[in-house]
């Protein structure tokens, strides 16, 4: 008797949790951000949970980049998400902290927090072949900031690193084993038809460019 009750209890348990998402999935509130170019979805997201930071709801976008974008930025305000693609329509169901766990917030790991700005994949200017030789021995010797490296971001030319056949690739993934948060410009790699391409790093958009810049201690720009 004891296991019908308890397959019973499941059961029944299921069906509740099956109404209650039909019942939120008419309910919820929805962002139509189709369409919109980078960063406004983020920034279309950011506005309705400031409005509304207690509330469940689904962001429409169309591209992957963009979801990338928006479920980074609801895990950086420690929201969870989740996506559910449908022949190209990226539907992401946020949840508020109050329904679920919040996500550890990133925290560098010293005082000091060095983000290195990369909009290109040659450094300097006079000959281009040495300036690759130049940026890979840069990139190379990064790690010797140790822990005070906290963020490397690469927009334009920059994210040309990120793909197989860069001569930087490794360094960058080394990199970012050891801690070291990369971010690359999401909108950069659409126009290069670099999307699905890229080996290492998160894919990124201009708002949380712009608040690791005012996050850091010190900007190096290559």
């Amino acid at each position: 008797m004891g296991g019908s009750y308890a397959a019973l209890f499941i059961f029944m348990a299921c069906v509740i949790i099956d109404c209650i998402k039909i019942y939120l999935e008419g309910h919820m509130k929805r962002l139509d951000c189709r369409g919109l170019a980078c960063p406004k979805p983020v920034l279309e997201t950011k506005a309705f949970i400031e409005a509304n930071p207690s509330e469940m709801f689904e962001v429409w976008v169309d591209n992957p980049v963009s979801s990338q974008n928006v479920t980074r930025f609801l895990a950086s305000q420690h929201w969870s998400s989740t996506v559910k693609e449908e022949s190209g329509l990226f539907i992401i169901t946020a949840a508020p902290p109050t329904c679920e766990l919040a996500f550890s917030s990133e925290k560098p790991s010293s005082d000091e927090r060095i983000l290195v700005f990369i909009p290109t994949d040659c450094l300097g200017s006079g000959d281009d072949e040495l300036g690759k030789r130049l940026l890979k021995s840069l990139i190379s010797t990064l790690k010797e900031m140790g822990n005070a490296l906290w963020r490397i971001v690469l927009v334009n030319g920059g994210v040309h690193l990120t793909v197989n056949g860069s001569a930087c690739l490794e360094d960058l993934k080394a990199l970012e084993a050891s801690g070291v948060s990369i971010l690359v410009c999401g909108t950069c790699l659409q126009h290069f038809g670099l999307v699905e391409q890229k080996q290492v790093g998160e894919t990124t958009n201009m708002l949380d460019i712009v608040t690791s810049l005012q996050m850091a201690s010190k900007v190096i720009r290559v």
